[in-house]
């Protein structure tokens, strides 16, 4: 192999590993879509920092990794590991893992007033 062909093949596998690194993080376009589809702020509100009950978690800026933990818990349902919630379980039921992935990388990269205190 010539030096520009082992250049191209590096390059390649770099791309390809900052593609899979972005959509193993979630899509956030997507999310929203997702978000909007589902009408999340219903409950939540529009700007995910005003839930309707006081009940009800703020989701702006939330950690990622906790929103899809949150998610897939719902929708596991009330089994091993699960959460039980008729309205969640319901809602995230028809959501496959990537777009779990997708609404938590949304609710993440929204502004939030959550604060941790120490």
């Amino acid at each position: 192999m010539n030096h520009l062909t082992i250049k191209t093949l590096v390059a390649a596998f770099a791309c390809a590993a900052i593609s899979m690194t972005a959509q193993a993080a979630g899509n956030v376009a997507n999310g929203k879509a997702l978000a909007d589809k589902y009408n999340c702020f219903t409950c939540h509100g529009k700007d995910y920092n005003t839930p309707l009950d006081p009940s009800y978690p703020k989701l702006a800026g939330q950690h990622r990794d906790y929103l899809e933990h949150a998610l897939t818990a719902y929708k596991r349902g009330d089994g091993a590991y699960g959460r039980n919630n008729a309205i969640m379980t319901g809602q995230v039921k028809p959501l496959s893992n990537q777009d779990i992935k997708d609404l938590a990388a949304y609710l993440h990269s929204l502004p939030g007033t959550m604060a941790v205190h120490r």
